[in-house]
C-alpha cells in the first residue's frame, strides 16, 4: 500500500526540456492542469503529497520518478543519466530526508534513471538503456540486495521506440506484467502472467498500480478493456502535454 508521494508542477520551462518524440511542443497551461487532475487522483487513492515547488533550473524536473528508487527500508538517490538533470537530486533528497533515515546514492561513472527500474514485489527489473548503464544498475544492484530485494538487468539499448524500461512495461500484482509486444517474449519475464500491448496501444504500457486502482493514459480502448477484464479499477488520465515530453504516467511521482 502506497501512503506517501513525492510530486513537482512543470516549470515554466518545461517545453525545453529533452525529448525523443516528434509531437509538438507541450502547452503548460495544460500541462498544469494534467498534473493537478494527477495529484487530486493519487490524493483519491489515500496517498498524502509533498508538493515541491516547479524549479526553473530544470525543465525536466516534473518527471521526479527518475531521481530515486525507493525500498520500505531505504531510498536511494539516482545519478541521471541526462547531464542536465543531475542537479536535481539535491532537491529530492532533501524531501526524501523526511522519510528515510537511509538514502544511499549512485556514484560516478554510474547513471540510473528511476525510470529504468520497475518493482515486481521486491524484484527489481533494472533497465539497461541510453540513461542508465552498467556500473550504475551494478550499483544500485548492490544496494537492493542489502535491502533483502532481488534484481535482474533488461538490456534496452536495441529495443526501438522506448527510452526507459518503463516506457513498455508495468507490473500490476499477482506477477502479472504489462508488456509491449517488443518485450513480452523475453526471457527476463519467464514466469510472470504476460498483459501485451499492440503497436497502436504502446504508450498506454506505462500505467501504474495504485493501491487498489490503476492509473491509464485516457485514449486507449483496447488496454483499457484488457485491464477492466482482468478486474482493475481503471483510472483513466489525460497526459497528452506530458508524452510530448517522453512522459508517462510513472515518471510523475515517486511513490511509497
Amino acid at each position: 500500500m502506497f501512503r506517501n508521494a513525492i510530486v513537482r508542477p512543470p516549470d515554466g520551462r518545461f517545453a525545453e526540456g529533452l525529448t525523443t518524440v516528434r509531437l509538438g511542443a507541450p502547452i503548460l497551461e495544460r500541462a498544469l492542469e494534467q498534473h493537478a487532475r494527477y495529484c487530486e487522483a493519487l490524493e483519491r487513492c489515500g496517498l498524502s503529497l509533498t508538493r515541491l515547488d516547479p524549479d526553473p533550473r530544470f525543465p525536466d524536473g516534473t518527471f521526479v520518478e527518475d531521481d530515486a528508487v525507493l525500498t520500505p527500508g531505504c531510498a536511494i538517490v539516482t545519478r541521471p543519466g541526462a547531464e542536465s538533470r543531475q542537479g536535481e537530486v539535491a532537491g529530492i533528497r532533501e524531501a526524501l530526508a523526511r522519510f528515510y533515515r537511509s538514502i544511499r546514492s549512485i556514484e560516478a561513472p554510474g547513471t540510473v534513471d528511476g525510470g529504468d527500474i520497475c518493482d515486481a514485489e521486491g524484484h527489481f527489473f533494472i533497465g539497461i538503456s541510453e540513461r542508465t548503464n552498467e556500473p550504475g544498475a551494478r550499483q544500485l544492484a548492490g544496494f537492493l540486495e542489502k535491502e533483502g530485494c532481488t534484481s535482474s538487468f533488461v538490456d534496452i539499448r536495441k529495443t526501438r521506440g522506448i527510452l526507459h524500461l518503463k516506457s513498455g512495461i508495468a507490473y500490476l500484482g499477482d506477477r502479472r506484467l504489462v508488456l509491449i509486444d517488443a518485450l513480452a517474449g523475453r526471457e527476463e519475464f519467464r514466469g510472470y502472467d504476460v498483459l501485451r500491448v499492440e503497436a497502436p496501444e504502446e504508450y498506454a504500457a506505462n500505467c501504474v498500480r495504485i493501491n487498489d486502482r490503476v492509473f491509464l493514459a485516457a485514449g486507449f480502448p483496447a488496454l483499457e478493456k484488457s485491464l477492466i477484464r482482468l478486474g482493475c479499477k481503471i483510472v483513466p488520465l489525460e497526459m497528452s502535454e506530458f508524452r510530448k515530453m517522453d512522459g508517462g504516467l510513472s515518471c510523475l511521482s515517486l511513490r511509497f
